[in-house]
């Protein structure tokens, strides 16, 4: 049988529809497209996709198990080491990790694991619904109570894996809904609250207990929770707190943070108002300030609320934006205007102390700095105007300090991300932290995985083998 050497493409909304629309962009794959994929898996000896995972998936297992059309063993195998696949499916930089390993890229494309991944998960949800899907068993109990902060990515991985060790978990989440940057930092398009809920919903079953509308710091602080009887607790409140260019006119009306601007319209559902209570701008030119992907979720959210023309300003060049290609591809895709080496240098307001205008400068591309990219340089007397009613800054976030200034003891860096030990203990005996409150921002996956390291360090801890 001859190689087939390019991916299976999965179906998507056309550009010109879904840019009106919240629906989610890729469509996912027939059970037919998914086994044919899943053929092109090499099955190879050395597995360089399990290692380049950060939570160790076996991905040939999963696969093979597709290819031989047994999806119960398939999602069996999975949830050995991934309770989330319907959201690691789909937001998962897989190309920069499993993907980019993969032995069949040396002669075609990479077997497209993270599409895979999300057809199996979704498999699973559906059977999941009808109750054809039984619950993974865990241990015996160890009348042990684990605490939970936060119930981001990290939290949510901790505390399933603890739950299963036979633990009692708590999470402990400061809004009104759980999934942390899940439920307020993706949007729908992107990843729906249908998923998140019911993978949510999943750890209920299995036993995790939640604290909603419960700001850790505020209503207790974390050595209230060992004097309530908490054997460990696990911090991961991410990173939050949004940064600011601090050039003239950012405190205008109109300029919003990214984390602002996302967490109005995905957690309190602007985009449904006046169904629901929390109205947003909708400006009709909007700049879009950043070039991760929270600079595109915000850019192409933007778009999909009315915007008539969306800038996307970026300092560098496209090949050093840190965006998903995938994600860059759909904003383009969508029409949103790439403005790269430009930088805003201040805002202008109108008579209202509303932005009207926000002034930019063109830039070049110098030496290396410390991130391994090219450092942009302004380029003198280039300055020029763009015409907006909205900016929208999504050029990176902090860890919000609540937690650090109410923990006696606390180490934290120069940053106030959390200081921790190679097995995820911080300072505090006790207390462990993963995920963006340690590493500043990143992936969904990579605080997944240090949400499964830290599981491992507290059960551990608790057993006497870590000090």
């Amino acid at each position: 049988m001859s190689i087939i050497k390019e991916q299976i493409p999965m179906k998507e909304q056309l550009p010109q529809e879904r840019k009106k629309n919240f629906y989610e962009v890729p469509l996912g794959y027939t059970k037919e497209e998914a086994i044919l994929e899943a053929t092109r898996c090499l099955q190879c000896p050395t597995h360089p996709c399990i290692d380049g995972c950060p939570v160790h998936i076996d991905i040939p297992g999963f696969i093979k198990a597709i290819k031989e059309d047994n999806l119960s063993l398939s999602i069996e195998i999975m949830h050995d080491t991934n309770l989330l696949p319907a959201i690691t499916g789909r937001v998962c930089p897989q190309e920069e990790q499993c993907q980019v390993v993969c032995v069949m890229g040396k002669v075609g494309d990479p077997v497209a694991i993270g599409k895979l991944e999300r057809y199996i998960a979704d498999w699973e949800l559906e059977n999941r619904s009808r109750g054809n899907i039984n619950i993974p068993k865990k241990k015996e109990s160890k009348n042990k109570k684990i605490a939970i902060v936060g119930s981001g990515p990290a939290g949510l991985t901790c505390a399933v894996n603890l739950i299963k060790m036979g633990y009692e978990v708590t999470i402990f989440e400061g809004f009104h809904e759980l999934g942390g940057v899940l439920t307020y930092g993706i949007p729908e398009f992107r990843l729906p609250k249908k998923i998140v809920k019911e993978e949510i919903e999943f750890l209920n079953k299995l036993g995790v207990k939640f604290n909603l509308d419960f700001p850790i710091g505020r209503s207790e602080t974390i050595s209230d929770l060992f004097k309530d009887g908490y054997s460990a607790v696990f911090i991961g409140t991410g990173a939050g707190a949004p940064q600011f260019m601090h050039i003239p006119g950012e405190n205008l009306g109109g300029i919003y943070s990214a984390n602002e601007y996302l967490t109005r319209v995905n957690l309190m559902k602007a985009y449904k108002f006046p169904d629901y209570d929390t109205p947003i701008k909708v400006g009709k030119r909007v700049a879009v300030i950043g070039g991760g992907n929270v600079a595109m979720d915000s850019a192409r959210t933007a778009l999909r609320l009315g915007a008539e023309h969306v800038f996307l300003i970026y300092r560098r060049s496209r090949t050093e934006m840190p965006a998903r290609e995938e994600e860059i591809i759909h904003a383009e895709e969508e029409g949103i205007e790439f403005m790269l080496l430009t930088n805003p240098i201040r805002y202008i307001g109108n008579e209202n102390g509303l932005v009207k205008q926000v002034e930019c400068i063109k830039m070049k591309l110098g030496e290396e700095d410390a991130s391994g990219r090219r450092r942009p340089i302004p380029i003198e007397s280039s300055e020029f105007l763009i015409d907006i009613e909205q900016a929208i800054v999504a050029i990176g976030t902090t860890p919000n300090p609540i937690i650090s200034k109410t923990t006696q003891d606390l180490k934290t860096g120069r940053h106030g991300e959390i200081l921790v030990d190679e097995n995820g203990q911080t300072s505090v005996k006790g207390a462990f932290a993963g995920g963006d409150i340690v590493t500043g921002a990143a992936t969904v996956i990579t605080a997944m995985g240090a949400g499964g390291l830290a599981a491992s360090s507290i059960n551990r801890y608790l057993s006497g083998e870590l000090k």
